[in-house]
């Protein structure tokens, strides 16, 4: 199957529609980007397992030095998707709120069903 139109119909009533509730997702693309990268998005899902983690153990979970944990973590931070609160000498972070946590767990359960789902379709 084309995944084309085999003709050239708009529909103004949609198009009129669609561009009136359009809203600007430049912040929400910025969102996006930052938990595109693997290492960020690791970071970010180790999060919704201990709600908060010092820079150290971050960086032990991710394999990675404090140094490169840190630039990840400030990232984050920088895009409101994480926050931190310095105990003693010590930094610790977790996700900025529940939003962030539904976006991350509602995406790996989103890319489970797509592998299940892959493992259904016959070859």
């Amino acid at each position: 199957m084309r995944e084309l139109c085999e003709v050239t119909k708009v529909h103004p009533d949609v198009v009129e529609n669609v561009q009136h509730h359009m809203a600007d997702l430049t912040e929400v693309a910025s969102l996006f980007k930052a938990l595109a990268d693997e290492t960020r998005l690791n970071i970010a899902y180790a999060l919704t397992i201990e709600e908060e983690m010092c820079v150290c153990d971050i960086a032990a979970v991710i394999g990675s030095s404090t140094a490169t944990a840190s630039h990840h973590l400030r990232y984050l931070k920088e895009r409101g998707l994480a926050k931190s609160v310095r105990k003693g000498k010590q930094v610790y972070y977790s996700l900025s709120d529940s939003h962030v946590y539904q976006l991350v767990t509602i995406a790996h359960e989103h890319a489970k069903e797509g592998e299940r789902d892959a493992k259904d379709i016959p070859s």
